[in-house]
């Protein structure tokens, strides 16, 4: 190869790519951490370079022109290469210093999470630990975090995933609501309670069959994707949730519905990739959650 005509420039390449998969360079910049006038420069220094017009604005958005759609093949084949090599660099680090980035969800994050941290800061206080909240599963592949925290495993074989234990959970509702409303001595009297939904009511509503209890799309009085925002509402006695134990046992004023019905059973699984296990400091984060994190069940073999 003569490298003498390789004259490309990554950064230039990456805004290029980034602007295409976001559609806008507002957003690009807030995915990269820069700002629009840095951004906006980088894209047409790399038209300038290579002679070529990559955009064109449909409405409030910008869409590759054709030329641009030829470049974009070739350009996200290097940004996959780019994410490989940070994570065998990532992999490769054997310090026990710097950051290691964990989603999960927003109660996951607000009830189970803090022991684990508090034992982090105290056993390894040079790791910086990043939360990415999000009720929505994210791509551990192109780097959105280092280890996830999921109800279920990966199916993608670049992903290691570990079942380590289960949560329980059950019906719960504020005393308030059940001064009012009565207390359920049996699952036919829950046919014209007020439920508060999580997103996806049908599946929901199957789950909470599958434990004899009949309750129907009809029962559901509110709805919120936010599981911090229906656990509120059942504390200021607006319904009754489905919810884990761990977190009602740190609410006052919860009490939970029909205790004798089975619970609703929710695995809990680290997810991490291949590369990223051999890196200490994402390896003893790991290693911490599965010991620390909190559950009702543990030592279950994946």
């Amino acid at each position: 190869m003569n490298w003498l005509t390789v004259s490309f420039d990554w950064n230039q390449a990456r805004a290029f790519l980034v602007t295409a998969e976001e559609g806008s360079l507002s957003a690009a910049a807030r995915a990269l951490g820069l700002t629009q006038p840095t951004l906006s420069r980088q894209v047409a220094a790399l038209e300038g370079e290579l002679g070529v017009i990559l955009f064109e604005r449909v409405g409030r958005s910008l869409s590759p022109t054709k030329s641009g759609l030829e470049l974009l093949d070739h350009v996200r084949k290097m940004g996959e290469a780019a994410g490989q090599v940070s994570l065998t660099a990532s992999g490769n680090s054997q310090t026990v210093e710097g950051q290691v980035c964990i989603t999960a969800t927003d109660l996951m994050a607000a009830y189970f999470l803090p022991p684990v941290l508090k034992q982090l800061q105290k056993e390894a206080p040079g790791i910086e630990i990043e939360l990415v909240v999000s009720n929505e599963m994210r791509d551990l592949l192109r780097r959105e975090a280092d280890i996830a925290i999921r109800h279920v495993p990966s199916t993608q074989p670049d992903l290691i995933s570990k079942l380590i234990g289960e949560c329980s959970a059950h019906l719960y509702a504020s005393s308030e609501y059940l001064d009012r409303h009565g207390r359920p001595q049996s699952a036919s009297d829950l046919s014209d309670a007020s439920l508060i939904g999580f997103g996806n009511n049908d599946q929901l509503i199957k789950e909470l069959n599958t434990l004899g209890l009949p309750l129907t799309t009809r029962n559901i009085k509110l709805n919120s994707a936010n599981s911090m925002v229906v656990w509120e509402y059942v504390k200021q006695g607006l319904g009754i949730c489905i919810m884990a134990k761990h977190v009602a046992d740190q609410t006052p004023g919860i009490e939970q519905i029909l205790p004798e019905t089975d619970p609703l059973i929710v695995p809990v699984w680290l997810v991490t990739h291949r590369e990223l296990h051999t890196s200490r400091r994402i390896r003893l984060v790991f290693d911490m959650l599965e010991e620390t994190l909190p559950r009702d069940r543990q030592n279950i073999k994946s």
